[in-house]
């Protein structure tokens, strides 16, 4: 990994928790690794506790839909796959403070990767604005069709507004 990308990720390490403490409103989902691997196969639920697992990572309170959107957006976790991330999330209309620092940050520090953030940016462009959806009343929807769905103009499954 290179210099750049150890500074970036220690960025994102200090800064997600007080960014969640101090920025984000929403209730925590009180759920973790085990409770999500009893979902039924297939759902995001169960897809989000299997990513959690073999990652070894757990739920962060108040940031839980950041790793659901790596599942339904098919994004990595490597400091690449991060900010094309919120390149992405851009893309599809999204705006936060984070998202902005992120960009700004590893734009910045990672130019070798303008074209994929780029990319990222443009495929983001053509989905509907899925990160206003409840992810938590979602964990039973199979991951598959989420994943079809943000590309479609008109949603076949009930995907709730927070």
């Amino acid at each position: 990994m290179k210099t750049r990308e150890k500074i970036c990720l220690w960025l994102f390490e200090k800064s997600k928790r007080p960014y969640a403490k101090y920025f984000k409103k929403n209730e925590p989902w009180s759920l973790n690794r085990t409770t999500l691997l009893n979902f039924p196969v297939k759902t995001l639920g169960n897809e989000l506790g299997t990513f959690l697992n073999s990652n070894n990572y757990h739920l962060i309170s108040k940031l839980e839909k950041h790793d659901a959107y790596h599942l339904i957006t098919g994004f990595g976790t490597t400091v690449k796959e991060e900010v094309a991330l919120q390149y992405f999330l851009l893309g599809s209309k999204k705006k936060s403070f984070y998202l902005y620092a992120v960009i700004l940050v590893g734009g910045s520090l990672l130019p070798e990767y303008f074209m994929h953030f780029y990319n990222s940016y443009q495929k983001g462009k053509s989905t509907i604005p899925f990160y206003k959806w409840n992810i938590k009343e979602l964990l039973n929807e199979p991951l598959s069709e989420l994943q079809e769905a943000i590309y479609l103009r008109k949603n076949k499954i009930k995907v709730n507004s927070r």
